[in-house]
């Protein structure tokens, strides 16, 4: 299944509050579809789970084939497999660029790394999938038209929450990861056990 392309706040409004999605709120309140105002509230255990997994699939822009194995990844580590598997999603370098507050949405973020404007350590990273560890340090390539971008987009969402794991330096357009990632942190609002649970038939 590829990376979803169409209209973002037909999702929004079918899933909920989508941050990494888009910044955006539709005037609409009924979920899309021709009888979505007349859907019935009741619904199935799997539906539930079905849409949490969508919420975190869409949210991070990630396929269902990456989503599946992060969900391999976190059930063969010690832990609670639902934790391990957010932490795996929020320390991908897009959304690390997203929060930090180079892109206002993780598209654009993971625009910024595969057109080379994103350096981690000092070393150019163009693969947005790419997991960052605490103490990385990543900073905007230096040049006019990436320096240009970033401070545009900062200046432009100037009004984000800065999570407790990232520390921002906005003279110098540098992020650092101090730790891994609160669970208080993430911008999401998903129950990740729901998840955990809809994939327990296939990992």
């Amino acid at each position: 299944m590829s990376r979803y392309r169409g209209p973002r706040l037909r999702l929004v409004r079918r899933l909920g509050v989508l941050p990494g999605l888009t910044s955006k709120v539709s005037k609409k309140v009924n979920p899309p579809g021709q009888h979505g105002a007349s859907l019935s509230k009741k619904s199935s255990q799997f539906k539930v789970r079905l849409k949490e997994k969508q919420k975190l699939r869409y949210h991070y822009g990630i396929t269902e084939r990456q989503l599946l194995n992060y969900m391999v990844k976190a059930r063969g580590r010690k832990g609670s497999s639902g934790r391990l598997l957010l932490s795996f999603l929020e320390m991908r370098l897009d959304n690390i660029v997203f929060r930090l507050g180079f892109a206002p949405t993780i598209p654009s973020a993971r625009q910024l790394v595969t057109h080379n404007h994103v350096l981690v350590n000092g070393y150019l990273i163009n693969i947005p999938s790419y997991i960052c560890s605490p103490q990385d340090v990543v900073t905007v390539r230096n040049n006019i038209i990436s320096q240009t971008l970033v401070k545009r987009n900062i200046e432009r969402f100037d009004n984000f929450i800065l999570p407790q794991h990232l520390i921002l330096n906005k003279d110098i357009l540098e992020g650092k990861i101090i730790s891994f990632v609160n669970r208080k942190s993430i911008s999401l609002v998903i129950n990740e056990l729901l998840v955990v649970e809809y994939y327990s038939r296939k990992v």
